[in-house]
């Protein structure tokens, strides 16, 4: 919990220059570009986690490189939220039936999903790495004000990330959760299973949808 109460996100990330020709009325998306590839994901409400957060997630690619664009509505405000893609399950989101009991309580747990999106594969962080090793890098997710993530970013992905969003194994998943409706990151879920040190809500998943 110190992590999270502290923590201050940089919600505008600098922009990432890009191996690509010069910039067009069309460049705001993308579509502009030669070879440009889009894919988008509907993210849904883990309902289970008893999360009401939904939006959407845009991926265009050129080669390795992708701009990113996600917006969730409704997720727990002021509060950072590692969003994540993740690749090697079946490519789909978990559904209710996936999830587990933890500390008494009904609910999904990231591990209890991993069959149905697989591994971090990339961690969708607002600036610095973005590789499975900064998959709770809690100082460098969005910390949602107002109950709204809005994030836009430019990187390079993974040459699997990029297999996998092509192949459709390629899930966008956001954490995050107020399972009690305390708003804060409480222990009525107990401990985190990916970090003992980090409560269960903090990293249950809120909202998923993979990309098409």
């Amino acid at each position: 919990m110190r992590h999270l109460r502290s923590v201050t996100c940089v919600m505008a990330a600098a922009a990432v220059a890009l191996p690509l020709a010069a910039a067009s009325a069309q460049a705001d998306d993308w579509s502009g570009y030669h070879g440009v590839e889009k894919y988008t994901a509907d993210l849904a409400p883990v309902t289970v986690n008893n999360s009401q957060a939904s939006g959407t997630a845009e991926v265009w690619l050129v080669d390795n490189d992708a701009r990113i664009r996600i917006h969730v509505d409704d997720i727990l405000a002021d509060h950072p939220h590692a969003q994540h893609i993740h690749i090697g399950g079946r490519g789909e989101c978990p559904t209710d039936y996936d999830a587990g009991i933890h500390n008494g309580q009904r609910a999904l747990s990231t591990l209890d999903g991993f069959d149905a999106y697989g591994g971090v594969e990339t961690s969708i962080t607002t600036e610095g790495d973005t590789s499975a090793a900064s998959a709770l890098a809690i100082d460098r997710f969005p910390t949602a004000p107002g109950g709204v993530i809005s994030y836009d970013r430019t990187f390079e992905l993974s040459d699997a990330a990029v297999e996998a969003i092509r192949s459709d194994n390629a899930v966008v998943v956001i954490h995050g959760i107020d399972y009690d409706g305390s708003g804060t990151y409480g222990d009525v879920l107990g401990p985190s299973d990916l970090d003992p040190e980090l409560p269960m809500e903090a990293t249950n998943p809120a909202a998923c949808g993979p990309l098409r």
